[in-house]
Order: structure tokens, then C-alpha cells, then sequence
């Protein structure tokens, strides 16, 4: 009953960061069962597992707060499936950890790009309606998701980094959308993954079930508050958190797969949590100081009342793309 009582306050702390951010489940609660001795192969078999029912909870959630571009969820998903049911077969039987220093630096160079160009507002600004989305290509969206389902099978968690940290960096979708679209595409990844884990060790199910049941219930419980968060939070201070919160994780994963000073990485996360927050709250006031002055666009959009908070980071950022333009 333990087991079941603090895997389920587990599922429902990590359900409630990814559905928020769109990751950080598969990595806290992978975390956590290794922690009570499960194998690297079991505790990905259990939290992918588990996931079936949380992704599907909470990919029901964002759908009924217009959270979920379906064409993303299916040129992402699909080829996920495939990585994912490639990567519980390999992790069944070999390890991979050779390939997580590698892509630790890469999610790390990612989720600092992401940090600094949403905190301080560099680069195009993002999308901030659904009325200015662009679709993305097939072309673009398959292998980051044969990636992104390999490391959610392989390493227990990194669907939710990889992808929404590349969709975001594109600008060509809204946060919460990306975010919404990316949680209901976890769904068939999840399930292709336990199926690569049940051909590979399906004998060892039993041993997981209390892990399994606890992250499962707490997880749909988390699922809807998740989603009403998410289209509630601002847009650029949403992303500054993602940008932060990847740092913060990849420099955890940084110390765990290369040989560095452990102080070290811990005095670095202090401080990104330090910058994350300073730079949070200077997006914050950007937005505030733009509303202020009565800086409006307008959003041609039914979800109007959610997104229009959107259009004052927009709206400052265009105006002073239009300042420097009539300078030169």
C-alpha cells in the first residue's frame, strides 16, 4: 500500500509538470521507480505503461480545451511509434547509455536557446493565435518523432523534450498548442513501447503492477488540471519555464551520464533556476507594460477569451520590429 500511495503522489506531480509543459513525466517518474530498485528496462516498462493511460487522459483534456492540432499528433505520433517499439525491444535486451551524453548536450543547447529567446524575447516572436499557425511538414515532423519515441522507450523519458522544445523553436505554432498536440501524440507512443516491453519481457509485469497502478491513477487524476493550466498560463512565460526547466533537467542527466563534478552541476541548476525566474518575471512585466500602454492585435479566433492575453507579447515585439525597421 506504500508503494501504491507514493507512486501515485508521483504520478500526479509528474503528470501535472509534463500536461503543463509538455515533459519532465517519463524522466520524474523513470527517477523514482529506479530509486526503488527497479531495473533501467522495468522502470521504462512501467512508466511507459502507465503512460497509456495518462496520455490518453491527458490528450482527451487538452482536446476539450482546443489544445490539439491533430495533423501535429499525427506526423508526430506515428512515426513515434515506430522509434518507440524499436527502442523497448533494443532496451530489452542492450544498453544504450553510450548515447545519452550526446543527446543530453543537445536538449541542453535547445532548452538554453529556448530559455533566452522566450525570456528575452529574442528571435521572431512566437505564434500567439491559432489564426496565425503554419502547419509543419511530414517531411520535418517523422523524425523527430522516430527520435523522440526511441528515447521515451530507451531512456524512460524524452518525448516530451525533443519534441517540444523542436516545435517550439519553429514559432510556427502556439505554446499550448504544441504542448496539447505533443501530450496527445505520447499516446501511441506510449502504447508502442509497451508492446515492444511486453514481447521482450512481459514475464516481468507483475513485479511492476503496484509502480504501474500508483502512476496511472495519479496521473489521470493530474490530467485535467493539467490541461486547464496550460491555456491559462502566458505564452512567453510558459516557454521561459519549458527553456528552464530542460536546462535544469538535462544538467541533472549531464551529471548521472559524463564524469563531471557533481557540486558543480548542482551549483548550475541553482543558478539556471535563479535566471529562469529572473527572466520569467521580466517576460512577465514585458507583457504587462505592453497592455499598459494599450497595445492590442486582433485575434480572429472562437478561443478569443483564452489566447487574446497572447497578443501583448505580439504586439510590443511587432511594434518594435516595426521601430527598428523605420530607423533604417
Amino acid at each position: 500500500m506504500r508503494t501504491l500511495i507514493v507512486f501515485l503522489l508521483v504520478g500526479f506531480g509528474a503528470q501535472l509538470v509534463d500536461g503543463s509543459l509538455g515533459m519532465a513525466y517519463g524522466i520524474t517518474a523513470t527517477t523514482m521507480a529506479l530509486i526503488a530498485g527497479a531495473s533501467a528496462a522495468q522502470a521504462s516498462f512501467a512508466v511507459n505503461l502507465a503512460q497509456v493511460g495518462t496520455t490518453f487522459a491527458a490528450g482527451v483534456s487538452h482536446w476539450k480545451f482546443n489544445n490539439v492540432d491533430w495533423k501535429i499528433v499525427a506526423k508526430l505520433g506515428i512515426p513515434g511509434t515506430v522509434g518507440a517499439f524499436v527502442g523497448a525491444t533494443l532496451l530489452s535486451n542492450i544498453s544504450t547509455e553510450a548515447a545519452q551524453p550526446i543527446m543530453t548536450t543537445i536538449l541542453l543547447v535547445l532548452g538554453f536557446y529556448l530559455l533566452f529567446r522566450f525570456g528575452l524575447g529574442l528571435g521572431k516572436p512566437p505564434v500567439l493565435n491559432i489564426a496565425e499557425e503554419k502547419q509543419h511538414s511530414g517531411g520535418f515532423l517523422a523524425p523527430v518523432g522516430t527520435l523522440g519515441g526511441f528515447l521515451s522507450a530507451t531512456g524512460g523519458g524524452g518525448w516530451g523534450p525533443l519534441t517540444v522544445t523542436t516545435l517550439m523553436t519553429t514559432g510556427k505554432t502556439t505554446p499550448r498548442r504544441v504542448i496539447g498536440s505533443v501530450s496527445a501524440s505520447e499516446f501511441l507512443v506510449s502504447i508502442a513501447a509497451s508492446l515492444g516491453f511486453l514481447f521482450g519481457m512481459g514475464d516481468q509485469l507483475r513485479e511492476m503492477g503496484l509502480i504501474v497502478l500508483g502512476l496511472l491513477i495519479g496521473g489521470v487524476i493530474a490530467a485535467p488540471f493539467a490541461a486547464w493550466l496550460v491555456a491559462r498560463v502566458n505564452a512567453v512565460v510558459l516557454g521561459t519555464f519549458v527553456g528552464g526547466l530542460l536546462v535544469f533537467l538535462n544538467l541533472l542527466r549531464m551529471s548521472q551520464t559524463m564524469e563531471v563534478n557533481p557540486t558543480l552541476i548542482g551549483v548550475l541548476q541553482v543558478a539556471i533556476v535563479v535566471v529562469t525566474v529572473v527572466l520569467g518575471l521580466r517576460a512577465w512585466k514585458r507583457i504587462r507594460a505592453a497592455r499598459d500602454e494599450g497595445a492590442r492585435v486582433e485575434v480572429a479566433d472562437p478561443e478569443a477569451d483564452i489566447d487574446a492575453k497572447y497578443a501583448h507579447f505580439g504586439a510590443a515585439e511587432r511594434s518594435a520590429g516595426d521601430r527598428g525597421s523605420g530607423e533604417k
